[in-house]
């Protein structure tokens, strides 16, 4: 298996059952039917487990465009390699998205509210605010980018370093995914939303377009800063794209404090 191939079916993997445990959790007349947060933020750690346990000697399992580039950014991945991977965790997503479609066919019909069936497939805010949601993504991103940074560092026991990533992912979603669903990873948004756009969902809405770019752009964004950070605090390594990346998240936090003045003065 080519590291391509890899990439696409560990994303396919993550999503699969990831985006399984949403519906579970969200589509009526199944027998998960609310399951709550703690379910959704341990199945998708699980999931990601599963997807480094999967393909993770073959590609290193990135299933994430923030990873790939992040890492790249830093000298850890090779450019050349960067594109195919990115095309093959988004065509992964997108078919992990309608494998999930496919599982619970009947209970689309049989769910009645729109935005219970978009957010099986992708993320929304739950307090709509363009900047706080932003950093929200940014900052998740941040942090399992750095994280992957130190954890690669450290030995384990063979076979439990995907548990740990999984527990982080974990601890990201319930720590910090309350705001957005933690997409922390832009083809885990934008493949699903694509699916979603695509396939004949039964009595579906639209697909939250004008949403959209906030779960590509956060992840990157703090992603990159992550890896950075990390060169910068551990190695002494302060590469120049570190001060863009530094001022674009400041002006991010005064946009996003400034939005919640002017919305505490419209109230």
């Amino acid at each position: 298996m080519n590291v391509y191939f890899a990439e696409f079916i560990g994303t396919a993997i993550l999503i699969l059952l990831g985006g399984g445990v949403n519906a579970g959790v969200s589509l009526q007349k199944n027998f998960f039917h609310g399951g709550g947060w703690l379910a959704i933020c341990v199945g998708w750690g699980l999931a990601v487990a599963m997807a480094i346990y999967a393909v993770g000697d073959i590609s290193g399992a990135h299933i994430n465009p923030a990873v790939t580039l992040g890492f790249a950014i830093v000298g850890g991945f090779e450019w050349a390699l960067v594109p195919g991977y990115i095309v093959a965790q988004f065509l992964g997503a997108m078919t992990g998205a309608s494998l999930v479609w496919l599982h619970y066919l009947p209970h689309w019909k049989a769910t009645a509210d729109q935005g219970t069936k978009l957010g099986v497939f992708c993320n929304s805010p739950a307090i709509p605010s363009k900047y706080a949601n932003l950093f929200s993504e940014v900052s998740g991103t941040f942090v399992l980018l750095f994280a992957l940074s130190f954890l690669g560092l450290n030995k384990f026991t063979e076979g439990l370093n995907p548990l740990v990533v999984g527990l982080l992912i974990c601890m990201i979603g319930l720590a910090m995914g309350g705001t957005t669903g933690f997409a922390i990873n832009p083809a885990r948004d934008m493949g699903p939303r694509i699916a979603h756009f695509m396939l004949p969902i039964a009595g579906k809405g639209k697909s939250g377009w004008g949403y959209s770019w906030i779960p590509v752009v956060g992840p990157v964004l703090g992603g990159v800063l992550g890896t950075l950070s990390y060169q910068a605090i551990f190695n002494q390594n302060i590469m120049f794209t570190l001060y863009p990346c530094v001022l674009a998240v400041v002006v991010l936090i005064v946009l996003a404090i400034k939005e919640q003045s002017a919305n505490s003065e419209t109230q």
